[in-house]
């Protein structure tokens, strides 16, 4: 080559003005709301300190982002055309599941040591903010301890390996697992929520049953067992299904993967059983009561998860506009950004205080702890996870572009964060679930009222508030007004802990613009909020 046609390689321009790569960041130690929140529910500090740190780790958060891109393939048929109906995960979700399980995740909260179930809510919050779908598998173990309660013999060879800490993903029968995961197929076409409409038939064979229908939703495919409803000769009752029998695959075939927004590392699929044997739970025809046990549980998650989904948000929020500029000012120092980020921090520490709040009556063993704990899942799942997408869609316009792009977690945060208030029950259903709990039980509503009442005296704008809602509503509202009275009870709720444990300036914002709404609707549009101290609680 010719000297003139010689051109030496030069740059086209030096990277400045982007935020350096975040490294480890240890996710308990990093965030003072949820020590203090965990601390006030009788949580365990030591394995949330440990699983905090390791989840926080970059090699973690880079699996949880390869879980994601490289999602379950569905694997019907060996190469001989025999069936196989099993899905294979991409070593990083395994990753996930092992990290996860062997932390306590689903084993903690049934070990008898005190904060189990608070240490465990905590758990949920963490690996939220890392990698939403591996959670499924193990919130639904966790919550199907205590359904399995109605069958003494199968929970003897169940609960054991449901509550092992350690990851066994091998496809064998129960009896030679290390450990197990449990599934949940309730959701069939014509019924959706309505579970009474289901056509799963269940047919006697000796002392087991042959299950014969279709499941619009299963959960987790791979787990090693499901908890499903089938109509009995006595009624909708509940069923154990292995998913392995001895020496043979039980006649469990999965139809399809779903094809979703966002929680893209979990396998979610339609199944069909076909005769598929199974083990009866709770009375024929009690297949509801049976089976809402761990319904009840699986809402305690869905009620912490967005709290972690808004987390993450605003951390990756704060860590830009700390060192991005613009128009020759810090992101952070200019007063809108801060007005902003401020109002986001209100929702995102009024779900986590007020779902660890709940988490800690799970743990009480007094009819007022059961109580409470029911109207309180309901009231924090509906609420955070309205606000949920919020935070996220606010939190990645703050990254301008670079929010709308793969390469950051802000995509993945923003299809997770629908999914909670749909799972275990949509918005309606858990507001009907609230006027019925209220309703039928008045211990709950008591329970509810005292805890309204303990924050009384502190802000007279709380006074009045609560007062103009027992006002509006003195007694049960109509159904069409029931989405109404969940959100202002929901918020009265919060600020009443907020006005208790909070700094003054979070419990002042939350009143004025959550329970009073002295704001707009878009978020950042307020005045008089400390942002010092708001902005001061995201870095820990």
């Amino acid at each position: 080559m010719s000297k003139s046609h010689a051109r030496k390689t030069l740059p086209t321009h030096e990277v400045t003005n982007q935020p350096p790569d975040r490294g480890d960041v240890d996710l308990w130690a990093s965030d003072l709301v949820l020590r203090d929140c965990a601390t006030r529910a009788g949580a365990r500090a030591a394995p949330l300190a440990a699983y905090g740190a390791a989840l926080g780790r970059a090699e973690t958060r880079e699996a949880g982002r390869d879980a994601n891109l490289h999602p379950p393939e569905l694997c019907l048929f060996d190469r001989g055309g025999r069936r196989l109906d099993e899905v294979r995960f991409h070593p990083a979700y395994h990753h996930m599941m092992d990290l996860s399980q062997s932390a306590g995740y689903a084993a903690l909260a049934w070990d008898g040591a005190p904060g189990g179930h608070a240490t465990h809510a905590a758990m949920v919050y963490l690996a939220s903010q890392v990698e939403p779908g591996h959670c499924c598998p193990l919130t639904m173990t966790y919550a199907a301890v205590p359904a399995l309660a109605a069958n003494p013999e199968l929970a003897e060879i169940w609960r054991p390996k449901l509550t092992a800490d350690t990851y066994d993903p091998a496809p064998r029968p129960i009896g030679e697992k290390r450990s197990a995961t449990l599934g949940m197929a309730m959701t069939e076409k014509q019924g959706g929520s309505d579970v009474r409409a289901n056509t799963t038939t269940a047919n006697r064979d000796g002392d087991a049953w042959r299950l014969r229908g279709h499941k619009w939703f299963c959960s987790a495919p791979m787990s090693d067992g499901f908890l499903t409803l089938a109509q009995a000769p006595g009624g909708l009752t509940c069923f154990l299904l292995p998913r392995w029998l001895e020496g043979e695959r039980n006649a469990i075939h999965l139809m399809r993967l779903k094809d979703k927004l966002g929680n893209r590392a979990n396998a979610s699929s339609e199944v069909e059983f076909h005769d598929a044997l199974a083990y009866q739970l709770g009375d024929e025809g009690a297949g509801v009561r049976t089976i809402i046990e761990m319904v009840h549980h699986t809402r305690l998650d869905t009620a912490m998860a967005p709290a972690g989904l808004m987390r993450a948000a605003l951390s990756e929020a704060h860590h830009w506009v700390t060192h991005r500029s613009a128009f020759q000012r810090r992101l952070i120092d200019q007063p809108l950004m801060r007005a902003v980020l401020a109002d986001l921090v209100l929702d995102w520490e009024g779900a986590l205080a007020l779902g660890l709040r709940v988490a800690r009556t799970f743990d009480g063993d007094t009819a007022e702890d059961r109580a409470f704990a029911r109207i309180g899942v309901a009231l924090a799942k509906f609420v955070s996870n309205k606000r949920c997408p919020v935070v996220a869609v606010e939190a990645m316009e703050v990254l301008g572009g670079m929010g709308y792009v793969e390469d950051t977690p802000m995509p993945m945060i923003y299809r997770e964060a629908p999914l909670n208030g749909i799972w275990e029950g949509s918005g309606n259903v858990i507001c009907l679930d609230i006027l019925r709990s209220l309703a039928r039980d008045p211990l709950a509503a008591q329970t509810l009222q005292a805890k309204l009442d303990a924050a009384t005296g502190a802000d007279r704008r709380y006074d009045a508030a609560l007062k103009a809602h027992r006002d509006r509503w003195s007694t049960l509202p109509p159904e069409a007004e029931a989405r109404w009275f969940a959100e202002a009870t929901a918020h009265l709720l919060t600020a009443a802990l907020l006005l208790r444990h909070a700094p003054g300036a979070v419990a002042d914002g939350y009143i004025a613009t959550r329970v009073l709404g002295e704001s707009g609707r878009i978020p950042g549009s307020v005045s008089g909020l400390d942002t010092d101290v708001l902005l001061g609680r995201l870095s820990g």
